[in-house]
C-alpha cells in the first residue's frame, strides 16, 4: 500500500474515533511538529531574553507549585 492510500485509509478511520481518542491524536501530531521545528539562534536567545524578564518581575512557579500542579495532571 502506497503512502496516498495510506493517509486516505487512517482518515476514513478517524471519523470512527471518540474525542479522546482524536485529542491523543492531536497531542502526538503536534508535539511531533514542534519537535521537528527547529527556530533561529536570534528566536532562541529572544527566548531566553523573555524567560529571564518573566523570572526578574517574578512571574514563574516555585519548585512546589511546580509538583503541586504536576500532581493535579
Amino acid at each position: 500500500m502506497d503512502l496516498e492510500a495510506r493517509k486516505y485509509e487512517f482518515i476514513q478511520k478517524l471519523f470512527d474515533v471518540d474525542e479522546r481518542m482524536l485529542e491523543k491524536l492531536e497531542t502526538l501530531i503536534n508535539k511531533e511538529a514542534k519537535e521537528t521545528q527547529r527556530i533561529s539562534l536570534k528566536q532562541y536567545n529572544k527566548e531566553i531574553d523573555e524567560a529571564i524578564e518573566d523570572v526578574d518581575n517574578g512571574d514563574f512557579y516555585t519548585q512546589e507549585q511546580a509538583r503541586e500542579i504536576a500532581n493535579q495532571w
